[in-house]
């Protein structure tokens, strides 16, 4: 993935959501948010990330196609009139070109949560993964109580197909998680 790919969309009063390829200067923003311990618990992560790691990972994962890594990361980017913000980062991840599918990750960082802009920035993903990538699927992993990200999912018509029961420990209790899927039909 080229690190000019921009998807964009237009929002109200002349703001546009983009998604594009991470870059060097987002090295600092991409360690605040990987060393987040809160999201620790969705993401399985246990050891911090240093700088050199991501600036290494933002070098080695321009180079690569989707589907030879694996996984696409992109930047989400909130551009209003002249300002650019990273405001979070949205994953395609186990890639799979022979079955056509990925899994969705997505984090918003904290003061941008509540604004509608995970919706805007998922259904660039969405776009991006069934016409440009050509997948036939999507698919995500919720935990029962995230009540937000299961809102979230299934306004972008991702339906639950599975449960698993006590699948993940978080905070030294037991949670159900929720498989979702979203066919390309």
């Amino acid at each position: 993935m080229s690190g000019k790919l921009q998807l964009c969309g237009t929002m109200e009063n002349q703001e546009n959501m983009v998604l594009r390829a991470p870059e060097l200067e987002d090295a600092a923003f991409l360690y605040a948010l990987e060393n987040d311990q809160k999201l620790w618990q969705v993401s399985a992560t246990r050891v911090p990330f240093s700088h050199l790691d991501l600036e290494q990972y933002i070098l080695s994962a321009s180079r690569q196609e989707p589907f030879v890594a694996g996984q696409v990361r992109l930047i989400i980017d909130y551009r209003k009139g002249k300002q650019s913000t990273a405001i979070g980062i949205i994953d395609l991840y186990d890639l799979s070109a022979i079955h056509r599918r990925g899994g969705v990750g997505i984090v918003i960082d904290e003061k941008y949560r509540n604004r509608s802009l995970a919706g805007k920035a998922l259904d660039q993903l969405i776009y991006y993964a069934f016409n440009l990538l050509n997948l036939h699927q999507l698919f995500c992993s919720i935990g029962k109580e995230n009540q937000a990200s299961l809102r979230l999912f299934q306004s972008r018509h991702f339906e639950i197909t599975g449960e698993r029961k006590e699948w993940n420990l978080i905070n030294g209790k037991w949670q159900d998680e929720y498989f979702l899927q979203l066919i390309n039909s």
